[in-house]
Formats: C-alpha cells, structure tokens, sequence
C-alpha cells in the first residue's frame, strides 16, 4: 500500500503565514518539522509501507525534495502537477503512474498538511480500510465531529458493511455534504449520523480507474495522456502540461 501525499495547495486560508511559494504543509506550524515532513515520516517511523508518492505544483519541487532529503525519505515518485486541478485527477494519475510500477498496488491519498494526534486509532482505520480496499471498494476516512464545524464537508453514513471485520466501523457512504450552516451542523452532530470529511481515501489503483472510466471518462482520457506523454525530470516526474489542463 502505497502513501500518496497531495501537496499542490497554497494554503491561502492562512496567508500572510502561508503564501503561495511557501504554504502551510511546508512549514513546521506545530512541531520541529513542517506537516508535509509529518505526513511522510509518520509512515516512514511505522514501517512495512512503500516510500510515499509525493504529488506538487512545479514552484514546490526542490523545496519538498529538499524536505524529505531532511528526512533521508527518496520518494518512490515526485510526480509535478503542470497547472492546478483537484483531487480526482491527482488520484487518477497517481493511480495510472503506480500501476506500471506495480498492477496489484493500493494507494493511500492524503493531504500533506493534516496533523494527527491518535496515531494508534489512524494505523488501525488503516488496517481496516485496507481489507475493503482490497476487496475492490474505494474507501474515504471520515471523523466523528467533536462540535459542530461549519469549515469542513460531511460524509453522512449508510448501512454498516460487516463482511470484513465486525469490530470495525465500516460504513456504506449515504452521501457528501458540502460545508453547512451552523443549524445543520448542530443537527448533524445531534444525529450521530455524519463524520467530518477527513479528504483521506484508500482504493486499488484498477478498482478506481474503472469507476472513473465509468463517470468521468473524458478526465481519464486526459489523464492518460498526460502521463503517457509526462517527461523525466531529474528525480521527478512531469506531467504534460496541455494534457493535463484539458481535466474537466
């Protein structure tokens, strides 16, 4: 299983502290090193996980090689995103780029700028998602609301999934929820119903390209192109700029 750290943002939220050539997951905010260092030593320091595929605009490259180099951390790829786009085609090219390294591979897709307390609980999420992954599920992480946050998505949950382990809180996702008023998040946090949207997925890399071949071809194909058509770039990986900006 495969960590795969999202590090395109500005993380402009926090400007004038986190600016667009050094945003916030490169920055050590909380502790001696920056989140994006967090992130990736966290796997590192549990051990058994491949090195993370790092996923970055073009402007954070040396920085973040730079980073990890601090952490004796060589990424299994730097992959450089051309122009800005969300997470479903990083995940996509992510998937597509491990896929050649390794067809059986399950990624797990991450922002870099999360800071997690219970080590114990995420490891063990982990472990229970992966059984789901492999059984071909795609799986996103979602967290019990501790007050009712009106800066973050919901996740509703649907039907327990026991195939896999009974002990686990696995969950059939009812829908997405986009960030609500503070009487709806009150209500969500009254029903016991909702998790934050924690932006954490886990999936096998064929499982999620065929449901992306399924809903949103069109971002496929570009995908594909741009990997297909992506340059080596010292110990990165470039993607076709034009290719990659035609993702709806």
């Amino acid at each position: 299983m495969y960590p795969v750290i999202l590090s395109g943002g500005a993380g402009s939220r926090l400007w004038p502290i986190s600016r667009s050539l050094h945003p916030k997951q490169l920055q050590p905010l909380l502790a001696e090193h920056s989140l994006l260092q967090e992130t990736a030593g966290r796997f590192a320091d549990r051990g058994g996980y491949p090195a993370p595929v790092i996923i970055c605009n073009d402007e954070h490259r040396f920085l973040i090689a730079e980073q990890l180099r601090e952490m004796r951390l060589d990424p299994t790829l730097q992959i450089l995103e051309p122009v800005g786009r969300n997470t479903a085609p990083a995940a996509a090219v992510a998937a597509l780029c491990l896929q050649g390294i390794d067809p059986d591979a399950i990624l797990l897709l991450m922002p870099a700028d999360h800071r997690i307390g219970d080590l114990a609980a995420f490891f063990d999420a982990i472990g229970y998602a992966r059984l789901a992954a492999q059984a071909g599920m795609l799986v996103t992480f979602g967290i019990k609301p501790t007050h009712p946050e009106t800066g973050y998505g919901y996740i509703r949950q649907g039907t327990a999934i026991t195939d896999f382990c009974e002990q686990a809180a696995i969950f059939a996702v009812d829908r997405f929820v986009e960030k609500p008023d503070l009487g709806t998040a009150q209500a969500y946090l009254v029903s016991g119903e909702y998790f934050w949207n924690s932006g954490i997925f886990m999936f096998r890399a064929d499982s999620f390209l065929q449901q992306l071949a399924k809903l949103q071809p069109d971002m496929l194909h570009a995908c594909q192109r741009a990997t297909a058509d992506g340059q080596s770039d010292l110990d990165f990986f470039r993607l076709d700029k034009e290719s990659f900006a035609a993702c709806p």
